[in-house]
């Protein structure tokens, strides 16, 4: 091999090794713009929220992780592709949240309330789960949410059965 081509391989091997710290040190995928979501209650309340959406596996993954702090009438809807049992931690996440785990028809399946920071115990649906709703810890109780409720947004709504 010519010192020509060695000088080359070696320029290529210093840019890769540049490179490679720099891809490895992005920040997963930021979640997508902030939307409207209401909850309606079985009592005839309706409760507005503007959520950030998680609809990309590296933005679900994500999550909440690493957030201080969040609006009382904030939170993070998760849609996924279809209804399946779902599971979620709270690896990294530095507030309490609520899970307000919801079915294909915009209902609430169950929630979870409080979920602890920095668990890594699973929190799951009862059944299949087309979106998972997280909410300051406290909320759902505070605004008197239960299993049965409503929950209306435009994402939920396109997968009614």
């Amino acid at each position: 091999m010519g010192r020509p081509m060695k000088t080359l391989l070696a320029a290529f091997a210093l840019v890769l090794l540049a490179i490679g710290p720099v891809r490895a040190q992005e920040a997963p995928a930021a979640p997508s713009k902030d939307s409207d979501l209401t909850i309606e209650t079985a009592a005839g309340k309706s409760f507005h929220f503007t959520v950030e959406l998680a609809l990309t596996p590296a933005q679900q993954e994500r999550g909440l992780m690493f957030r201080e702090k969040m609006a009382p009438d904030a939170g993070m809807l998760f849609v996924f592709d279809r209804p399946e049992p779902r599971a979620f931690w709270m690896k990294n996440t530095l507030i309490p949240l609520d899970m307000i785990f919801i079915r294909t028809d915009g209902t609430i399946a169950n929630i979870v309330e409080k979920a602890p920071p920095q668990t890594l115990d699973p929190r799951t649906s009862e059944g299949p789960a087309k979106a998972v709703l997280e909410l300051n810890g406290g909320i759902a109780r505070f605004l008197d949410i239960k299993p049965g409720d409503r929950v209306v947004h435009p994402l939920i709504a396109a997968t009614k059965s």
